[in-house]
């Protein structure tokens, strides 16, 4: 299997960024990790080796990245606008940097954006918010609603609220979206969200889902027996739904 690490200073979060490329063809998958997951956190937890066979046989080519949750909503010392703010930066970095670099190392016309946990969050954020670059959202354990407290899950912004964060969180703009492109180009997507029957964030994930039906977004959401969020059971998650 085709393994490269690349490492270059991004210009928008002023520092070092890291990545890793497994395969050489087929379609795109942008891979965001979990809020401690760095650049190398699916190859550590296996979901890389899952895929394995897809990317030999050049189906999948996967982008792994780093997530900088500690920069962004667990960065407890920043004030919660500023954390709001650090990740639109990364989002920049991620659409004006990764993106360009994905398109032009792989022609091919189908871009996946994937994520777990926090990473689901980030992917579906950015995957809503622009259709039009995305041809698949898979997401699994995700949290839409980092306001939301559930469990032993705080709200990450503490209760700060602005349209940043509005505009960022699925549950919140989705209800909102009007008829036209936007909306087009959401339907025309392949949407799949995997969530535990025992995760905290279970509820979330069907009021998502919910929304996404009252928007006539086809979509499907699968809901695995026992608690899901973890590695083992995203290894086995991966190569179903990806």
């Amino acid at each position: 299997m085709n393994r490269e690490y690349l490492r270059w200073y991004s210009p928008r979060l002023h520092r070092e960024m890291e990545l890793l490329i497994f395969g050489h063809a087929g379609a795109k998958v942008l891979m965001l990790p979990t809020r401690e997951g760095r650049f190398f956190e699916y190859e550590q937890l296996g979901i890389v080796a899952s895929l394995a066979d897809k990317i030999k046989a050049g189906q999948l080519q996967l982008f792994c990245i780093e997530g900088m949750a500690g920069e962004t909503f667990y960065s407890w010392w920043r004030h919660p606008g500023d954390r709001i703010r650090r990740h639109a930066l990364f989002e920049d970095y991620v659409l004006s940097e990764v993106l360009p670099l994905m398109n032009a190392r792989n022609p091919h016309d189908c871009t996946i954006i994937q994520g777990c946990s926090l990473g689901a969050f980030q992917a579906a954020s950015l995957a809503f918010r622009h259709p039009h670059l995305f041809r698949k959202l898979v997401a699994f354990s995700g949290r839409y609603d980092l306001t939301l407290k559930v469990e032993h899950f705080d709200d990450l912004l503490g209760g700060y609220y602005d349209d940043d964060v509005y505009f960022r969180t699925p549950t919140h703009f989705l209800p909102n979206l009007p008829q036209g492109d936007h909306l087009d180009h959401l339907r025309r997507m392949e949407i799949v969200l995997a969530i535990g029957a025992e995760d905290p964030f279970l509820d979330n994930n069907r009021h998502l889902s919910q929304l996404l039906a009252e928007k006539g977004v086809a979509h499907q959401m699968f809901v695995w027996e026992g608690r899901a969020h973890r590695a083992g059971a995203w290894r086995r998650m991966a190569p179903l739904y990806i």
